[in-house]
């Protein structure tokens, strides 16, 4: 059975969107808005369904990657970006602020489709140009933790309970949970998401936060 899904495309260019618009219809998905730019897409689809939004990554009227995801994501719609391949430092900006997935605008257009369903189920598309975007800049996959969400991440990685990480650092603990929860969101923004306590263990360990040891065989507490 065909998943019935609402798209948004944000293209400047009228030939990709003629092509996305007769893909969406092919695949089944109904194409709820088309603008050239993001400045009015919030107006045009806030309140109406939409699942996911296919952005052009470098849109003609000069706007900035990061301000047009997050109008994107402002729709309550997950955030494609449709990109050329040799826009790295684009796609890792549009990564970081919340995009889940790219796809080359030279993939197939079944490519495409498929990427579409991947995002409207809140699946990340860990694809190629994502892979890359990241090995091409290692300090975009390295979460950018202040020097107190280091503590806490250290201290509470390490095993201990977060009211022990609080007294040691001498905080309150709905602060340490504060920064706690501040370190898992920017591990998500570089997609290297850290639900678990063991998940944590792992993403300190990557980063030199903690010596590296078996992370697999640490306790969940």
């Amino acid at each position: 059975m065909t998943e019935h899904i609402h798209v948004a495309i944000v293209e400047d260019h009228e030939s990709v969107v003629l092509g996305l618009r007769s893909a969406c219809d092919a695949a089944g998905y109904e194409v709820i808005f088309t603008s050239p730019t993001a400045a009015d897409l919030v107006d045009q689809v806030l309140g109406r369904p939409c699942d996911v939004v296919v952005l052009d990554l470098s849109l003609g009227d000069g706007s900035r990657v990061r301000d047009n995801v997050k109008s994107a994501q402002a729709t309550g719609a997950a955030v494609l970006v449709h990109s050329i391949a040799d826009r790295a430092a684009s796609v890792r900006e549009a990564l970081a602020a919340g995009a889940a997935g790219v796809i080359p605008k030279s993939a197939p257009m079944s490519t495409v489709m498929a990427a579409i369903a991947t995002v409207a189920r809140g699946e990340v598309l860990n694809n190629l140009e994502w892979a890359s975007a990241i090995d091409a800049d290692a300090d975009f996959a390295r979460a950018q933790l202040g020097p107190r969400e280091r503590d806490v991440l250290h201290l509470y990685a390490s095993g201990l309970p977060l009211k022990i990480v609080a007294q040691r650092l001498g905080i309150a603990h709905s602060t340490a949970r504060e920064y706690l929860d501040r370190v898992r969101v920017k591990y998500v923004e570089v997609g290297r998401p850290a639900p678990t306590k063991v998940d944590l263990l792992r993403r300190a360990v990557e980063d030199g936060i903690l010596p590296r040891l078996d992370a697999d065989n640490a306790d969940e507490r």
